[in-house]
């Protein structure tokens, strides 16, 4: 029986539940069923029923099993989310094993909105996160679909925002397939009165963050919910720079290594997850561990190294814990805060601000999720605000050494 209509007229986020396994399907019920906001309208054991009842019955969120015989997740999201307009958010709940990481992360790339992870024991206390976790998620993306519909009889909700279109087109007509940095590298200086990537953004310009002495150093980035989505596109944009960077990508163990094997894949960058001890080279981009965190260290020889740490912070890898280190060891870095939840990022943001380095922060209305940016900018931490494309071209302006 579900739990008492929410007050104040609003109509709960309906959810249809896809799930092999009779255990989890109960017990997620009963997780969602618990909260007001939330209606449960149907539980599907195979990816073929689950298609038919997100057709039929027009939830406003799908949690989706990963791992299912016949038609698994993957199959199922890809053809949900390319039959039905508007596409519904579609969540991932996903076994703490490689390939369950592997399909996820596939998953993520298609244009699943979010995951969650289970562990393949299903512990009380691991049912006690995936509640608390999949409750957010699901109010985040029921709200973000643009208000609460009543079945498939009444006009579609608005979806979920697509990642923001990433395009260097404001760049004095450049070739379609050029990256940040061989625009850069073509044109130097461009025409007066010529637009640029940093141009024409919708959001207020705050002073222009001061370019960094140099060469760059290092490049870290802080993403939550919504990296997956936009990280192949980004780092396609900035090409391959001399610089290294390094990502907390939030994200359990197990992820992160088929994250950055999918992002080497895609864009053809020397893409890897980073390991303790890892030496950063020139054009590496290392994406720290899931479930850890992650701090640079001296090397030698003027070098920077990545050290592999366990933390209490609450979320994992941890974005202050890498600014902070970047902060206080690097010679000439940059922070870049993008899409997410939350507040990472901005406390080690801090620490760049107090030593004179730059911050760069993507604008909250381009993300999927805009808490982290938003954080920054409350703070006053944020030197620029940016769109994608203008924070890959100026990442690209400032590291092109190679």
């Amino acid at each position: 029986m579900s739990a008492a209509a929410p007050t104040g007229g609003d109509l709960p986020i309906r959810v249809l539940i896809v799930d092999d396994s009779g255990f989890m399907r109960i017990a997620l019920r009963q997780m969602l069923q618990a909260e007001p906001d939330i209606e449960v309208v149907g539980e599907a054991r195979d990816g073929l029923s689950a298609m038919r009842m997100a057709q039929d019955l027009r939830p406003d969120v799908i949690t989706m099993d990963v791992e299912m015989p016949g038609q698994d997740g993957l199959e199922t999201t890809r053809q949900i989310l390319r039959t039905i307009e508007p596409p519904p958010p579609v969540i991932m709940v996903s076994s703490h094993t490689q390939s369950g990481a592997e399909t996820t992360v596939k998953a993520l790339s298609l244009g699943a909105v979010d995951f969650v992870s289970k562990s393949s024991a299903f512990l009380k206390t691991d049912l006690g996160q995936i509640d608390a976790e999949l409750r957010q998620k699901i109010k985040l993306w029921g709200r973000k679909r643009g208000g609460r519909s009543a079945g498939a009889g009444l006009s579609a909700p608005v979806p979920p925002p697509p990642p923001p279109a990433v395009s260097l087109a404001a760049v004095s007509t450049p070739p379609a397939p050029e990256t940040a940095l061989s625009l850069l590298r073509a044109a130097q200086r461009p025409a007066a009165g010529a637009a640029t990537p940093e141009a024409g953004s919708k959001a207020k310009q705050p002073p222009v963050a001061r370019p960094p002495r140099q060469p760059v150093d290092v490049i870290v980035i802080g993403v939550s919910t919504g990296g997956p989505r936009i990280m192949t596109e980004f780092l396609a944009q900035i090409g391959p720079i001399g610089t290294p960077i390094v990502i907390a990508q939030h994200m359990p163990e197990v992820f992160t290594a088929s994250f950055a094997e999918q992002l080497k894949r895609e864009t053809g960058l020397q893409v890897v997850e980073a390991s303790h001890k890892m030496a950063l080279q020139p054009g590496m981009i290392a994406i720290l561990p899931g479930g850890r965190d992650g701090v640079l260290a001296p090397a030698g020889g003027g070098k920077l190294e990545v050290r592999v740490v366990t933390s209490n912070r609450t979320v994992h890898p941890n974005a202050d814990m890498l600014f902070h280190s970047a902060a206080m060891l690097a010679q000439n870095p940059v922070a870049v805060i993008l899409t997410g939840m939350g507040e990472d990022g901005t406390d080690g943001a801090a620490q760049f601000v107090r030593r004179g380095a730059p911050v760069l922060v993507q604008e909250p209305e381009s993300c999927v999720v805009g808490g982290m940016p938003q954080a920054a900018i409350d703070a006053g931490v944020a030197g620029d605000v940016l769109s994608l494309d203008q924070i890959a071209f100026r990442l690209a302006r400032w590291s092109a050494t190679k």
